[in-house]
This record gives C-alpha cells, sequence and structure tokens, in this order.
C-alpha cells in the first residue's frame, strides 16, 4: 500500500494493499475502497461509502459527503460506486437522505469531469460521461451509455420527481431542465423549452415501475422568438 504521510485514514477503513493514497487525503471512517484505487491528492471520501475497483479520485474530488439539503438530520445513508471510475478534478457527490431513498448510487466506466456534482439520492448508470460543472440537483438518474449533459454550465433539476436520461441522449451547452417551464421562463430563460423524455418516479419507489407523465397544467413546449 502506498499511502503518503500527511494522509489521514480514519480507524474503521477499509483499504486494500493495491490502493495508493496520495497527500493530504482523508478516508472516514465508514469508508470501504476496492482494490487498485488511486487517490492523487486532497480527496475526501466521507460517509457510509463503498467503493469498487480501480477507480481513480484527482485532487479535491469530495465522495460521500452530507447532503446540501436543509432536510438532512446526520442520518445514516450512503453512497455507493461501481468500477473504473474516473472522478476528476473537485468533483462533488453527495451521500443519499431518508426522503430520497438513502442512497446515491454510481456505475461502473463513467468519466465525471472537472467540477461535475451529483446530488443526493441520484442515480448514474455505467460508461455515461458528464463534461465539466454538469450538475445534477438530486433524485436523478442517468440511465447506462447516457451522455447526459456534454457542456459546463449544464443543470438537471428535479425535485421530486426524476429524469431519466436515456443512453445516448446530450443537453446542449448552458441548458437547463426544469420540473415545469414556468420555473425556467421565471429565471429568465431563452431559447427553445420542450419537455423530453421524463418520467415520474417518486423518491424511493421501483424505478423499474416509473411511468409517463404530462407535461405540467396549461404549459406547452414553445420557441422564445428572442433567441
Amino acid at each position: 500500500m502506498s499511502i503518503h504521510p500527511s494522509a489521514v485514514i480514519a480507524r474503521g477503513a477499509i483499504v486494500p494493499e493495491s490502493c495508493a493514497v496520495g497527500p493530504f487525503c482523508t478516508i472516514g471512517p465508514e469508508v470501504e475502497l476496492g482494490e487498485d484505487c488511486a487517490l492523487i491528492s486532497h480527496v475526501v471520501l466521507d460517509g457510509h461509502t463503498r467503493i469498487g475497483a480501480r477507480n481513480i479520485f484527482h485532487p479535491f474530488a469530495a465522495v460521500g459527503v452530507a447532503p446540501q439539503d436543509l432536510k438532512y438530520g446526520g442520518e445514516s445513508t450512503e453512497t455507493v460506486i461501481g468500477d473504473g471510475n474516473t472522478i476528476r478534478e473537485s468533483v462533488t457527490i453527495s451521500r443519499g437522505t431518508v426522503g430520497g431513498g438513502g442512497i446515491t448510487r454510481i456505475g461502473s466506466g463513467n468519466l465525471l469531469m472537472t467540477c461535475v456534482h451529483i446530488g443526493h439520492d441520484s442515480l448514474v448508470g455505467s460508461h455515461c460521461i458528464l463534461a465539466n460543472a454538469a450538475t445534477l440537483a438530486g433524485h436523478v438518474i442517468i440511465e447506462d451509455y447516457g451522455r447526459g449533459l456534454q457542456s459546463c454550465a449544464s443543470t438537471l433539476h428535479r425535485r421530486p420527481l426524476c429524469i431519466h436520461r436515456r443512453r445516448d441522449d446530450c443537453d446542449p451547452g448552458c441548458a437547463a431542465v426544469f420540473q415545469d417551464l414556468r420555473a425556467a421562463r421565471e429565471q429568465g430563460l431563452r431559447g427553445e423549452q420542450r419537455r423530453f423524455g421524463a418520467e415520474r418516479v417518486q423518491p424511493g419507489a421501483d424505478q423499474g415501475a416509473a411511468k409517463g407523465f404530462p407535461a405540467a397544467a396549461g404549459v406547452e413546449a414553445e420557441h422564445d422568438p428572442g433567441s
């Protein structure tokens, strides 16, 4: 095992001999790392977090940290990450909340670029790419091979409902997906506002039983002539 002298690994953490832990990394007592993981430097792994094999965490990534939810009261919730993911600089991944099913889950073979945020109770499949500063605000589902957020300043915001981003779907740069179009208009967003593959998923419900739902009452897809 390669552990830099400045790294802090709490008693109770599981770190295999094959892992490399760089300078100024912090690993909490309920963290379990798989084989051949690398923490380059200044990485924080916190909470009840289970991580698979061959994951690479770049500087200032913060994984399994407390959710940014005012209702969170320190309950024991989880973060689960699969194998072979690349977590780039300053990525943040929040653990789940009781009201959202209690788990934030990321699959295998994903690339999370710089400053990506995975909000609490989000579920990201495998082989997905989230580009710089892409944001999942919480309770969001991205399926396998999703190119859900391709450019910086893209946002998926869906609470309490969830959006399924389908295989090979993508959002353009500076895109925002809101719970309804009125919220987008209130924030002064311009350009085409339209509904795409969204499904109603109550937090903690069986995701396989998700059904389609209609657009918000009185709001139709429209194009802003000023765009």
